[in-house]
């Protein structure tokens, strides 16, 4: 399926109580995908089965969550991430995604299951937006993709270790200071 080559701008939102789900082989062929994907995604199963599952990708995403998104749940680990999406016809909707690896009784990874939230406006609005602009400036400021995916890499890295958190963590409290009062 051929991703929408335009933006249209228009926000797409789910219910606060409904929960996107999609499962995926090892390669992220998506084997499963829920009705509340579907409508997110303007697809029906047909569409989406097979797929990968970066057909949804925006652009506006920041290639080295991808890059660590991949890396943790390869390595039999889950993962926190905010995700902006593109419907297939150029909307678009954030989620506050889990994702984890599937394993058989042999504890061999298997394939992918993703859980997907609302995300809390205000947390996008005040670092998750930000932090992406900036991860994806620095991808762009490349003369190569390569080049812009390492380097936004390791700006992602710096900012983790000066707010002394892993990843985790970080995405985990993002928000707490606008709680307690903080900027």
């Amino acid at each position: 399926m051929a991703q929408a080559t335009h933006l249209t701008g228009v926000e797409r939102t789910f219910n606060p109580d409904q929960v996107i789900v999609t499962k995926t082989d090892l390669k992220g062929r998506i084997t499963y995908a829920n009705d509340v994907f579907q409508r997110a995604s303007n697809v029906n199963e047909k569409q989406s089965l097979g797929q990968p599952h970066s057909f949804i990708r925006h652009p506006d995403m920041p290639r080295c969550i991808f890059k660590l998104l991949w890396e943790t749940i390869q390595d039999g680990r889950e993962i926190f991430a905010y995700v902006v999406n593109r419907a297939t016809n150029g909307d678009h909707y954030w989620v506050y995604a889990h994702v984890t690896p599937s394993f058989n009784n042999a504890g061999e990874i298997v394939g992918y299951h993703s859980n997907r939230r609302e995300p809390d406006r205000s947390i996008l609005n005040e670092h998750v937006i930000p932090l992406y602009r900036e991860l994806r400036e620095e991808e762009q400021r490349h003369p190569n993709r390569k080049d812009g995916l390492d380097a936004s890499w390791k700006l992602l890295q710096r900012k983790l270790h000066d707010a002394g958190k892993e990843y985790d963590e970080f995405i985990c409290t993002l928000g707490q200071g606008l709680r307690r009062g903080y900027r």
